[in-house]
């Protein structure tokens, strides 16, 4: 029976948890100091070791053993691929996963908007330094219309809040019932842009990294302003179908159109047991999370992005200029550019993102030059408790995780070639869709 209503020491202690909890997601679910050391920032990765398929079927199952439903994932190595799945896709049914099921992709989907910027960019049409005031006046008016740049909408630097609590206001009372009341609500851009900016600011213009989906909303009004044309529309004619993507689409309704698992939501174990949510208007996502793929045109989209199928060199450069992102503690959990995140690992650096919508998540990282390259799909979502201090507690599940990602990128001698021993864990930091259910503000 699922419950909506939990215990009253269990809601005050998830409805404690703040904003600031969105950031401690991004920093490692393992001590610093045991994990590997990672490379120098803009480091190549070594010769690559090629896949050890043994060895990526293990740690993929090790995923799932540690209470994983399902996953599903494409690993690459220049041409080499190994295509792996583990667990289940349906758990009322007993569905096996299986590799290349179509799945709900979350903010994977900023990369694809920020490079549809990127060519108005290149074209003359848009300014990245120019303010966003000079192109959407009544979106993000007064002074902070002539404060934010388009830069600052796409390194999440501009301060304006995420519109996730105005559209789902009962996780801030740490109750899940808003999932179930919008699950066939459509939003409008403009809805769901006026309900960030009108939001309490996470502060001003420039100041700092806050991760908002209102700046990608915004992101996709402004396509729509200087194009004429349907943001989606735009994307899918000059991103998704230049990369050669045939699985990668924008959803027309609430269901997905090919075969795909069911895709379960715990919310840090409000919802018990986990509800299937994969039946879901996506237009609360938008520009910013609403894209259907697969792991394989992920990978792909990935490969002709980085060497420069899509986007010209003067114009990706901007998109791999970063800005720090800090972890709770103030060190540095990763760089974020325009729409992609720069992850240093024990054997290189490497360009991705991941998303995270009800019930389905999603992590992509790929190596400079495209070669080696890592998509993966996961279908139970905020898995992890929240304990008494109102923190997020890490899950067996991460670390399970990030030991299949150490294999996936970095290969079975990643201690080795970097001189240290090879942990089961590694740095990767991850950002999140929804923050854990926020307390109001005083």
């Amino acid at each position: 029976m699922s419950s909506t209503r939990p215990d009253r020491r269990r809601r005050a202690r998830v409805a404690g948890t703040t904003a600031a909890l969105a950031v401690a997601l991004l920093a490692t679910v393992v001590p610093a100091e045991a994990a590997p050391a990672p490379t120098a920032p803009g480091a190549v990765a070594p010769a690559s070791p090629g896949l050890d398929r043994k060895a990526l079927g293990k740690a993929l199952d090790a995923v799932h053993a540690a209470g994983m439903y399902g996953v599903n994932t494409e690993v690459r190595d220049g041409n080499q691929e190994w295509q792996g799945a583990a667990g289940l896709a349906d758990v009322g049914t007993g569905r096996p996963m299986r590799p290349q099921l179509q799945h709900r992709m979350g903010s994977v989907t900023k990369a694809f908007t920020s490079v549809a910027v990127l060519q108005q960019v290149a074209k003359g049409r848009i300014d990245l330094d120019a303010p966003i005031g000079r192109y959407l006046p009544d979106t993000v008016p007064g002074e902070r219309g002539r404060a934010i740049t388009v830069r600052m909408l796409l390194n999440h630097t501009s301060g304006i809040a995420d519109y996730i609590p105005g559209a789902f206001p009962s996780l801030v009372q740490g109750s899940t019932k808003s999932l179930d009341d919008n699950r066939f609500r459509h939003f409008r851009p403009a809805e769901l842009a006026r309900l960030g900016v009108e939001a309490e600011p996470t502060g001003k213009p420039g100041e700092k990294w806050s991760y908002s989906n209102t700046n990608y909303i915004i992101a996709g009004m402004l396509i729509q302003k200087v194009t004429g044309e349907d943001a989606e529309a735009y994307i899918t004619r000059n991103v998704i179908q230049k990369a050669g993507l045939r699985n990668t689409y924008f959803p027309r309704s609430p269901y997905i159109s090919g075969p795909h698992p069911k895709m379960y939501e715990s919310f840090y174990g409000l919802i018990d047991p986990p509800r299937d949510y994969s039946v879901y208007d996506m237009s609360w996502g938008g520009t910013a999370g609403a894209l259907v793929s697969t792991t394989g045109d992920l990978d792909d989209f990935y490969r002709e992005l980085l060497r420069g199928g899509l986007l010209p060199a003067a114009q990706l450069r901007e998109m791999q200029t970063t800005v720090p992102v800090l972890g709770e503690d103030g060190e540095v959990a990763m760089n974020y550019g325009l729409g992609v995140a720069a992850v240093d690992l024990p054997c290189g650096r490497f360009w991705g993102h991941d998303g995270a919508v009800f019930g389905a998540g999603t992590s992509v990282l790929s190596s400079p030059d495209g070669k080696r390259q890592m998509a993966t799909a996961y279908n139970l979502m905020k898995y992890q408790k929240v304990g008494k201090d109102g923190k997020v507690e890490p899950s067996p599940i991460d670390a399970a995780f990030n030991g299949f990602y150490l294999q996936a990128l970095c290969g079975k001698d990643a201690g080795e070639r970097t001189g240290k021993p090879a942990a089961p864990a590694v740095p990767l930091p991850r950002t999140q869709d929804l923050a854990p259910p926020m307390a109001p503000r005083p």
